[in-house]
């Protein structure tokens, strides 16, 4: 009897002892920092993964040394059903315990796409079809559709998204992203529309967007935008046509060959400046926000006509009068002719 007794008591406490020892194990690799690079790993749960998929390829990438481990603690948190698929950046700070959080959370690795200032709806729609993270599903004929469903008044996609830099999971429609930049603009051309000055010569804000998008390809330079803007505010105002190369460009698109000439000039498009009054129909690209700030905030001032100055700076020249303005003309011509060793 005695000896059964001992028996038991000895099976008992090798059961505890091993009991012990299985849960400091347990303790050990939840807290222990996962076998990743100094850059991290690019990890995808795939649709549809069950934990145990999840954690055997984990265990076979070389993240984790003990999937039942992984698993146990996934089903003692009640959260064994609740892995999001994904693509996750898994560091080396992390432990199994963050990684499981992270799976859980849907705290998927996040790329980047940024909408440059003075890009067209081509330009657009080509660096959307060559992102390899995007899922481009957009062509040149889905806008008025596309559109439609953000409930836009215009048909025309030109001018309607924000520049800015937008982050998405990977496998995202090039249609969720637009709907952001979208929504980016409308609330950008909201608040700037509030702010406006009493001198702005636009009455819509759709009529902001179009010249912000004139005033965008016209110049880069900060010190410039309103004093153009105040240019073009004062020639509508007078009823004087705007004359500027880059809706003229615009209305040729996408076949212009870079080379505005006098032919150019002449031809009759809806956004050839030269020939038509008022501004055109639709924005020529996208402007970004000090772009419409300034279209609504003209600079004071007297000037009707700017020139390129020809210095490499991106800088123009202002003119009071048609004479002044032809001479500053003549000026950077000379620069040009110069440059070019001609």
């Amino acid at each position: 009897m005695k000896r059964l007794k001992f028996a038991l008591v000895s099976i008992t406490a090798l059961g505890v002892a091993i009991a012990a020892f299985v849960a400091f194990d347990y303790q050990q690799f939840l807290n222990t920092p996962v076998d990743v690079a100094e850059d991290g790993l690019v990890f995808e749960v795939r649709s549809g993964s069950s934990l145990t998929a999840v954690s055997n390829d984990l265990s076979n990438a070389g993240v984790i040394d003990n999937p039942t481990f992984f698993r146990l603690h996934a089903q003692l948190n009640d959260k064994s059903g609740s892995i999001q698929a994904g693509e996750y950046l898994i560091l080396p700070s992390m432990s199994p315990r963050d990684v499981l959080e992270q799976f859980t959370s849907g705290d998927v690795r996040l790329y980047a796409f940024t909408i440059i200032e003075g890009w067209n709806r081509w330009e657009l729609l080509a660096a959307l079809a060559a992102d390899p993270n995007l899922e481009a599903t957009l062509s040149d004929e889905d806008w008025p559709a596309f559109l439609e469903t953000l409930a836009s008044e215009s048909s025309n996609p030109e001018g309607l998204f924000l520049p800015e830099t937008y982050h998405f999971p990977r496998n995202t429609s090039d249609r969720d992203l637009l709907r952001d930049a979208y929504r980016a603009m409308q609330k950008t051309l909201s608040e700037e529309w509030e702010r406006r000055s009493p001198d702005a010569a636009v009455t819509t804000p759709y009529e902001a967007l179009i010249l912000a998008s004139i005033i965008e390809k016209e110049t880069a330079r900060v010190d410039e935008r309103a004093r153009i803007s105040g240019v073009f505010t004062r020639r509508l105002n007078k009823r004087m046509r705007l004359q500027t190369d880059p809706t003229v460009i615009y209305g040729l698109e996408p076949g212009f060959n870079g080379n505005i000439t006098r032919r150019d000039l002449r031809t009759d498009t809806p956004y050839n400046t030269y020939r038509r009054g008022g501004l055109p129909p639709t924005p020529i690209a996208m402007p970004g926000q000090a772009a419409i700030n300034a279209a609504l905030n003209p600079a004071e001032g007297t000037e009707l006509f700017f020139v390129a100055t020809g210095l490499g700076d991106g800088s123009h020249k202002f003119s009071d009068t048609k004479e002044e303005h032809d001479e500053a003309v003549r000026e950077y011509l000379v620069r040009l002719r110069k440059g070019s060793g001609t």
